[in-house]
């Protein structure tokens, strides 16, 4: 079968996904109003507008794309393979807001994976045996079993519940807003005291934490290494762990810093199972659409290419609505942007509303990616010589985040060095996804959807914007190491869909192609997400907030930062 490769540069005609609900499908339900109580920019994540509703809030959701989700969106982008084409795994969506939505009832299903982790070797099998491999699941016997053909002193249980513990304990934070320091430091009394009650979830976090504060403040300022390395001596355990630690981010295991993206990927839960990941059933726009059938029981109108031009701003300074592209015009109280940070205020707010000090502060924020995702469709199911399975069958270790150029930490280094210098990364680091090993409804029979979640590609190869044969060239490259741990792989392959950090900034508006809205380094968490003056939500521009991942408590993490952007919100209409 001849493999085929998507563009996304105009939309192809006869492709229909199961998720996509257009404007015009939509039409006989909702009619676009001209004044509403809150106007939402962006269709990702919209359980703000559900929860705005719910509070009393006529409120409508304004989606550019003709998909709903944002980042979190299922594409069928080749005839019967569907996609999660961007977002692709679900863990951090906040339990309260899956319980208070009922997105259970509203369509949502889970695949929970076990085991979770695959790392084959690229080795020679001793006496004829497969090449090593480590699986990691749920099964701490078996887990000990694995890591044991590395190395027999690894400790790994004591090292998931010391995780567990810090991660457990700032849970607290991330269901509300960062500390109000300027209402706390200033104003009147009355005023102060309100402010404090900010202070609470900071409170609670030290109170859980304990003596344990000391290993929290390391694992949030110091290189992922510096945490392993006491722990572990096993070379392939260290380099699984350490992609947690870089995935999506342009760092490397020897960076300061990256031992807080390893927490943060181990922060949720899913099914009431502590930093358990799963696959959505229909893929990540099941999320989407569950999320989206709840906010429409509620009332909220929900519109897809419907694309904003610019935020409408007042004489008197404040936020009055938005105008489309096509010139209409919808007033509202409050604009909320799901966009990130640089969308909102280079391009959709009038740069004269907005002062130099705030314009110049936008520009620094970090964007940098090091992503590019590539999307394939096989007839055949990957067969790893790892773990050789007959017959197109899928073994455990099909259903995995499964590591390759893992071996050992100093491959990770190598590729991301290459990609500082400017170029993608000659042996890329890959976490591959199978989701329709346990998800029938994404491919046909005897077929499969395959995610390749690669690092380190630049935003530019040495200064140039990427071409075509340059997106084909790495694609290769990824493919042909593929082919080494599963040979066959590259014959399978039907068609590919290859999103370098260029093109998920175009297509998805992420800006720089970074996932999380914003580099998630310790100068662009909490109290400076996205700045230190924009940290709790509200926009110098009176009636206009942030609610998207570059907000507290960051990317990711779906519902924490429009649960408390609708809450602020709330609260400032009903005091005004």
């Amino acid at each position: 079968m001849a493999a085929a490769v998507w563009s996304d540069r105009g939309r192809r005609s006869g492709t229909l996904a199961a998720t996509v609900i257009s404007s015009r499908s939509r039409s006989s339900h909702s009619v676009l109003k001209s004044q509403y109580d809150a106007l939402v920019i962006g269709g990702g994540e919209i359980q703000k507008a559900a929860y705005l509703q719910k509070g009393g809030l006529k409120t409508a959701v304004l989606e550019r794309r003709y998909v709903l989700g944002g980042a979190a969106v299922s594409e069928e982008i080749f005839p019967g393979f569907r996609f999660s084409r961007c977002s692709y795994l679900l863990s951090l969506l906040r339990p309260h807001i899956y319980n208070d939505l009922e997105l259970k009832k509203h369509g949502l299903k889970v695949y929970m994976r076990d085991p979770h982790a695959f790392t084959p070797m690229l080795e020679e099998g001793v006496r004829g045996a497969p090449p090593r491999s480590l699986t990691l699941g749920s099964d701490l016997a078996m887990n000990q079993r694995e890591i044991s053909k590395f190395s027999e002193k690894d400790a790994f249980p004591d090292f998931v519940a010391h995780l567990e513990k810090l991660a457990e304990a700032i849970h607290p934070l991330l269901d509300a807003p960062p500390v109000n320091i300027p209402g706390v430091t200033s104003g009147s009394l009355r005023k102060r005291l309100a402010a404090a009650k900010t202070l609470i979830p900071i409170v609670k976090c030290g109170v859980k934490l304990g003596r344990n504060i000391p290993d929290f403040y390391e694992i949030i300022t110091a290189p992922i290494m510096k945490i392993l390395n006491p722990w572990f001596e096993s070379e392939p355990l260290k380099a699984t762990l350490a992609t947690d630690a870089v995935i999506g981010a342009m760092t490397s295991p020897s960076n300061p810093g990256s031992g807080y993206v390893l927490l943060h990927h181990v922060m949720g839960e899913l099914e009431k199972e502590k930093g358990a990941w799963g696959y959505v059933e229909g893929g990540m726009g099941g999320v989407s659409q569950a999320i989206a059938s709840a906010a429409r029981s509620y009332g909220v109108d929900i519109f897809t290419e419907k694309d904003v031009g610019q935020v409408l701003v007042g004489s008197d300074g404040a936020a009055k609505g938005v105008v489309l592209k096509d010139g209409t015009e919808i007033h509202s109280k409050a604009v909320l942007s799901n966009a990130t940070p640089h969308v909102t205020f280079k391009h959709i707010v009038p740069q004269a509303a907005l002062s130099p000090k705030l314009i110049k502060a936008i520009d620094q924020i970090d964007y940098t990616s090091p992503v590019t995702k590539i999307n394939v469709a096989v007839d055949k199911l990957p067969n790893f010589l790892a773990s050789p399975t007959p017959n197109n069958k899928p073994g455990p270790h099909h259903q995995c985040s499964i590591h390759l150029n893992c071996e050992s930490v100093e491959v990770l280094e190598s590729a991301y060095k290459e990609a500082m210098n400017g170029r993608p990364s000659v042996r890329p680091m890959i976490e591959m996804t199978i989701p329709s090993v346990l998800d029938p409804t994404l491919a046909p029979p005897g077929c499969h959807v395959v995610s390749l979640f690669t690092q380190f590609t630049p935003y530019h190869i040495e200064g140039r914007e990427w071409t075509e044969q340059d997106r084909e060239a790495y694609a290769d490259n990824v493919f042909d190491w593929v082919e080494q741990y599963a040979p066959g792989f590259k014959k399978s392959v039907v068609g590919r869909d290859v999103l370098t950090p260029p093109d998920l900034e175009r297509i998805f508006g992420l800006t720089g192609g970074n996932i999380f809205h914003g580099s998630m380094s310790l100068d662009q968490l909490y109290l400076a997400r996205p700045l230190p003056f924009l940290s709790e939500y509200r926009s110098p521009i009176k009636g206009l907030y942030l609610c998207g991942s570059g907000c507290h408590p960051g990317g990711g993490v779906m519902g924490s930062p429009g649960w408390n952007a609708a809450l602020t919100v709330m609260a400032d209409l009903k005091h005004h």
